[in-house]
């Protein structure tokens, strides 16, 4: 009788957990996204889940579709060795098209702490951690050549970030999926617990996803890094990538309203688009 009862309450769990993913996947990939053309090969999609109707919460989304062919609109980065300056600043100096914020960095001091380099030049070294370890956000890499953009893994060695060949490298991280399969993560509270997060993707055709999930707030409670690999393969991409998020969270496009800033950031802890957190670097769609 008990072994019964066993199996039945397996078959339970099994057959919700099932539900819930379906629900979930059906209410996103059912969704009438506000689209706006931002120039030519680049389009913004935006949409608030407001009926805690996605993982059983509040959700805004906004993300840019590129077409990552290196014509009309180019990727590049943008990085200060020492000074942070907010996505939105970074973006307009560079007149580009639009930008998301880039990796992690020394809020007291400045600068990234993980390897940077652009057109060739090392903007930041990796600082390891105290046991000489990489940390997960120095274990793979957006690289660019050309104006294309591409993800790289780490493959275990030393001076790997500098030995890739592109002139523009952004380690960043953790990886979340790679020529269509997900990466392990770990259940520690950074993955698990729900923060706003930034994230870049890549479909099977080239096009590519710049992403900001907005959090801390009653109006959307952000994600997993679970609920993130989920949405951005329901959005078609075979690879994507963490960036840093939290505070940092921005998507900016130029000639927006609100500054550019079509996201939420949550540094001032209010719902609008004035609370930017100051970054080290930013990735930029620019127009070739």
């Amino acid at each position: 009788m008990l072994k019964s009862t066993a199996i039945l309450f397996l078959i339970f769990i099994l057959t919700s957990s099932a539900f819930a993913q379906d629900k979930d996947s059906l209410t996103f990939v059912k969704t009438h996204w506000i689209k706006s053309k931002i120039a030519r090969q680049v389009k913004l999609f935006k949409y608030h889940f407001n009926g805690k109707n996605l993982f059983d919460a509040n959700e805004h989304i906004s993300f840019l579709e590129v077409k990552n062919n290196g014509r009309k609109a180019i990727f590049a980065i943008e990085a200060e060795e020492k000074e942070l300056i907010t996505t939105s600043d970074f973006g307009t100096k560079a007149t580009a098209l639009a930008g998301i914020n880039g990796n992690f960095f020394d809020v007291k001091n400045g600068g990234s702490v993980d390897f940077v380099r652009v057109d060739g030049k090392i903007i930041n070294s990796n600082r390891l951690e105290k046991n000489r370890n990489r940390a997960f956000h120095q274990r793979s890499a957006v690289v660019i050549e050309d104006g294309k953009i591409a993800l790289k893994k780490w493959d275990g060695s030393t001076d790997w970030e500098k030995n890739l060949i592109e002139k523009d490298v952004l380690l960043n991280g953790p990886l979340l999926a790679l020529n269509g399969i997900n990466e392990a993560l770990d259940t520690g509270a950074f993955n698990r617990l729900r923060h706003p997060r930034t994230c870049l993707g890549i479909k099977p055709n080239g096009r590519v996803i710049l992403l900001t999930v907005d959090g801390r707030n009653e109006n959307s409670a952000g994600m997993s890094l679970f609920e993130l690999t989920k949405i951005m393969r329901w959005l078609g991409c075979v690879d994507a990538i963490n960036f840093d998020g939290g505070g940092s969270t921005t998507l900016w496009v130029n000639g927006y309203p609100n500054n550019g800033v079509v996201n939420y950031p949550t540094d001032n802890k209010k719902w609008d688009h004035e609370g930017q957190r100051k970054v080290a670097n930013v990735i930029l769609i620019k127009k070739k």
